[in-house]
């Protein structure tokens, strides 16, 4: 065997990954084992009892890259502990019991590209603890206790293009916190109980693609927070506590392709809330306090495929051109929301359009032509709604329905319109088994099946097409 596989081995508690890879584990280990392979770069200990690094563990590993070191109850760092190894690119404590490092203690690894401090008990970082980074490209913190960052805490990171604060307790950051990190492209906040956002904090950030600010407690939004993100394509405030947005909050983001504000108490939006963004592919608006929205809310958002506007209690209306400029949406959710009526022509521009989800509302008609258009639908979802009846020919006929689902209605079992609908449709109904429909003269319960009420007034119906 090759020198070093033999130890590996041998030994028992490790094992060799690849060439020059090492991963070791049991709670026997209470210090990097002795005698590792020379030509050793990665090193990986996890579910192990080393609790304390001290100045020589990592001494006469002179090859070693990488270093990770997880799971493991760590929770003091000597001083000097990567004295011996300033050659590391990268360093990865997670998942221990780290309440404080050292100052300094990573200013030997020049080199270092790669630092994850994450699901530790950290409630404070200074500045002089991140000192002497120069090349970092990635750090993590997510998953501490940290409360508050200094406004210089990131000095000399200029470098960085991954910053990860999530599932922190993180109330408030200082205006300038990002402002050295002039490449950052990844900037993660989620999970923290920010309540507001500093105007101009993100001045700057020319290069950022991600931004994660969901699950906080942010109730509003300087005006024109994220105008300086002209490259910016991921950006989350979903779960926050936002009641109102200004006007024009999301103009000048032409490379936004994903943006979440749902799960926010907001009761209306302003007129003029998106700019152009036509890579957005899926839009989602739900659990929220709105009663209507503007009419040109998706007038910018030409690539949308999917769109679900849906579980908003309150909202009872919708403009009538409010997917007038959608042409390639495929998908389109309005279930759970409150509505009562649909405007004649709210579907006239979908002719590319398969699924249409408009159960959970309180429709009691619809208008005789809403889905003339609707050339491509697939699948149609009228479930739970107040429908008594529908004209016959309120379905399109030039299409290739599959599925169009109608229980939980009070239907009329008059022998008319959706009752003929029905008759030659049958196989159209997946939910047949749970549509029933009211007549006066009718059992005591006042309800039928509504297949065999149609069997019963229109007896061409075949014995085999009953349910």
């Amino acid at each position: 065997k090759k020198r070093g596989y033999l130890y590996c081995t041998v030994l028992g508690i490790c094992h060799c990954l690849h060439l020059g890879a090492v991963k070791c584990s049991g709670f026997s280990i209470t210090d990097v084992p002795e005698h590792m392979p020379t030509f050793m770069f990665l090193l990986q200990l996890n579910g192990t009892k080393m609790e304390v690094m001290n100045e020589q563990s990592l001494a006469n590993l002179n090859n070693l890259l990488r270093f990770s070191l997880t799971n493991s109850h760590l929770h003091t760092v000597h001083p000097h502990a990567f004295h011996v190894a300033t050659q590391l690119k990268s360093l990865k404590l997670s998942s221990n019991d780290l309440s404080t490092i050292p100052a300094r203690v990573f200013s030997p690894l020049l080199n270092l590209e790669q630092l994850l401090l994450d699901s530790n008990q950290l409630e404070t970082i200074t500045p002089d603890m991140l000192e002497g980074l120069p090349r970092l490209l990635e750090l993590d913190l997510s998953r501490n206790k940290l409360s508050g960052l200094v406004f210089n805490v990131f000095r000399g990171m200029t470098n960085l293009t991954f910053l990860n604060l999530g599932r922190n307790c993180i109330k408030k950051l200082p205006t300038s916190i990002f402002h050295p990190l002039t490449h950052l492209q990844h900037l993660l906040l989620y999970n923290n109980e920010l309540e507001t956002l500093e105007p101009g904090m993100f001045d700057g950030l020319v290069n950022l693609k991600e931004l994660k600010i969901h699950h906080n407690h942010i109730t509003s939004l300087p005006a024109q927070v994220f105008w300086p993100l002209r490259n910016l394509k991921i950006l989350s405030l979903s779960s926050n506590r936002l009641q109102v947005i200004p006007e024009k909050s999301f103009y000048y983001m032409p490379s936004l392709s994903y943006l979440t504000l749902y799960k926010n108490p907001m009761s209306s939006l302003p007129v003029q809330l998106m700019g152009h963004m036509p890579y957005i592919k899926t839009f989602h608006l739900f659990n929220t306090n709105l009663t209507t929205v503007p009419g040109n809310l998706f007038t910018n958002m030409s690539g949308l495929l999917t769109l679900h506007i849906q579980f908003n209690n309150k909202l009872q209306e919708l403009p009538s051109d409010l997917f007038c400029c959608l042409p390639n949406l495929k998908t389109l959710s309005l279930k759970s929301n409150n509505l009562q009526y649909l405007p004649p022509h709210l579907f006239s521009k979908q002719t590319t359009l398969n699924i249409l989800l408009l159960s959970g509302n309180k429709l009691q008609t619809l208008p005789d032509n809403i889905f003339e258009s609707l050339t491509g639908l697939s699948e149609l979802d009228l479930r739970n709604n107040n429908l008594m009846t529908l004209p016959g020919h309120v379905f399109p006929s030039n299409t290739g329905l599959t599925f169009v689902h109608l229980s939980e209605n009070p239907w009329d079992c008059s022998p008319t319109g959706i009752i003929r609908w029905i008759r030659h449709n049958w196989q159209l109904v997946p939910d047949r088994d749970n549509v029933t429909c009211r007549s006066p003269d009718s059992e005591s319960d006042g309800m039928h099946h509504i297949l065999r009420v149609v069997a019963m007034w229109l007896p061409t119906v075949e014995e085999h097409e009953v349910v």
